[in-house]
């Protein structure tokens, strides 16, 4: 049965729009985990658009279940893990003109920065996830590397126009996990899913968890963030 963790980030974009103090990423943490929810991400961008280094020290301090951070392969984000000490780093690609983050890490092009990266993070007692493409090739450089994890990106399918386009990414995904878990990588999934699209995925039965955050809090807005996560909870369960 797969788990859920929940990006906590746009708590924070909310509070950043007025500049002030609430709603508090941290508080939303802890109901997050009432809630049931197995672990909690934060992306620490470098241009800090809504985490703040703040949030990430309280965080690391009250977090019961697991703490996952994001994170670009930069030596300003390897130093803030290894002395914050994460329970789990995920690696991903960050560009500042991006609203979200639009797509997997290229290890190929960016082999030796991330590899470098992961070493670092691993030898600091850091698990180390690597958000990647549902890319044969990208999987098997992963595995070259020594993650413990990869996240298999499924923005295109949750953006997907059309059925057959949908199916289509679908296949993807799941060739993905199943070629990932194959190689012994333990496989999160994630970005872009919602209370629609999630379920053709929960019947995935090697996908050890997936990380959401946008749609969980945008519901949380009209119904309240216990009842948000509790229904993508039971989404996931049924």
């Amino acid at each position: 049965m797969a788990k859920l963790s929940i990006n906590v980030d746009h708590v924070a974009t909310i509070r950043e729009a007025r500049g002030g103090n609430e709603p508090d990423p941290i508080i939303a943490a802890g109901l997050a985990e009432l809630a049931g929810c197995d672990g909690i991400i934060v992306h620490l961008r470098e241009d800090r658009r809504h985490i703040k280094d703040r949030d990430v020290e309280l965080l690391r301090k009250t977090v019961k279940t697991k703490f996952n951070l994001e994170m670009a392969a930069t030596e300003e984000m390897i130093g803030i893990a290894l002395r914050i000490k994460p329970d789990m780093c995920t690696l991903v690609p960050e560009k500042r003109q991006e609203l979200t983050t639009e797509g997997g890490l290229d290890l190929i092009k960016n082999f030796s920065s991330i590899n470098d990266a992961l070493t670092r993070l691993r030898g600091g007692g850091i698990l180390v996830s690597l958000f990647i493409d549902p890319d044969p090739e990208q999987i098997n450089i992963a595995k070259k590397m020594g993650t413990d994890y990869v996240e298999i990106h499924t923005g295109i399918y949750s953006n997907a126009k059309t059925p057959n386009e949908t199916k289509q990414e679908l296949k993807k995904i799941i060739e993905a996990v199943q070629l990932s878990s194959q190689l012994g990588l333990g496989v999160n999934a994630g970005h872009g899913l919602n209370y629609q699209n999630i379920k053709p995925l929960t019947k995935i039965k090697e996908i050890d968890e997936f990380s959401i955050g946008h749609s969980i809090i945008a519901r949380a807005v009209l119904v309240g963030l216990e009842r948000a996560v509790r229904e993508m909870i039971d989404l996931i369960n049924s």
